[in-house]
Order: C-alpha cells, then structure tokens, then sequence
C-alpha cells in the first residue's frame, strides 16, 4: 500500500487527489506555462471564443465554392482542376453547336484526343483546331492544352453480333 509523507497508507480517491496535487506542484516548480487550446490549423493559435461580431470572421460559415478553391489551391491541384474542366464542361468550352457533334476522349501530356460524329465534322474540326485551342486555353487555362487529335467515328466492327459468320468476312458486299 502506498505511504505519504507521514507514514500513513492511502487509497481509492485520495490517492488519485495525492497524485493530481504533486504533479500540479512539478508543474509550477518547473515554471513551465499552461497548454493553451488551439484551433487545430496551426501551433500556436488562439481559439476565437465568444461572441464574433458584425464582421467576417473564420468561424463564419463559408461557401462551398471558396473552400474547395481554398482546399485546391493548398494541395497543388490547379492543374488537374483545369484538365477536369475541360471534359467536364466541354459545352461551355467549345460552344453547343461544336459540343453536340464531338466529344473529348483523352487529355495526355497536354494533348486532347476528340471525336467527332461523322468524317465530315472531323474535318470542319480540323479546320477550327486554332480557334478550339484559343477558346479553351481561354475557358481553362494556358498549356492545359497544347494540342489536338481529331478524328472521326470508329469504323462498325464485325468480329461481334448476332449477324457474326465465321470465315474472312464481307469482301465484295460493298461492290
């Protein structure tokens, strides 16, 4: 059983009390200041408490928008932002009437694979690759896009499909 100071045994709470009162008196014999609570975004900083005005404050609720922009801009992530803009607003980007009849399929290294849905598109757009990229290097950014693929729809396979023969295939169907 424990002993005090003056021989006698000591337990249950005032053990615990014994206890709590020699380290509090460690702790100011050692000078040492009092943690102070901090607001977890930093060492060192005060938590704000109270009442916090008419004017903004960083309890305030923000908006959605400006916390993403925040959290993207801390971790490095413009970059990938801009290149997600790209397919994820591909209308705003390009227009309506050039987004109805194409579609982005890969960005890779700065350069932007898109199809088109006829041969003939493919080739309007071929014609329009400065125009696109200044648009789009306007709408997300400079070197986001370097350079564009454009080509047309892919070829109807016949390898699959109910119609499916085994053989060489069609040859002179189209004759």
């Amino acid at each position: 059983m424990p002993v005090t100071g003056d021989g006698e045994g000591v337990s249950g709470p005032q053990l615990a009390r014994a206890v709590l009162d020699a380290a509090k008196a460690r702790r100011e014999a050692a000078g040492r200041p009092r943690r102070r609570t901090t607001t977890g975004s930093g060492e060192g900083e005060r938590r704000l408490r109270g009442y916090s005005g008419p004017g903004p404050d960083p309890r305030d609720p923000q908006p959605l928008g400006a916390v993403l922009n925040r959290l993207v801009k801390a971790r490095g992530w413009q970059q990938p932002a801009a290149e997600a803009t790209v397919f994820g607003a591909w209308e705003r980007v390009v227009g309506a009437e050039v987004a109805q009849h194409s579609r982005p399929v890969k960005l890779e290294n700065g350069e932007l694979t898109v199809e088109a849905r006829s041969t003939a598109w493919a080739t309007q757009l071929r014609l329009l690759a400065g125009s696109l990229l200044q648009q789009i290097a306007r709408e997300v950014g400079h070197n986001v896009v370097r350079k564009l693929h454009i080509h047309g729809p892919a070829a109807p396979s016949w390898s699959r499909g109910p119609r499916r023969v085994r053989g060489r295939g069609p040859r002179d169907t189209y004759g």
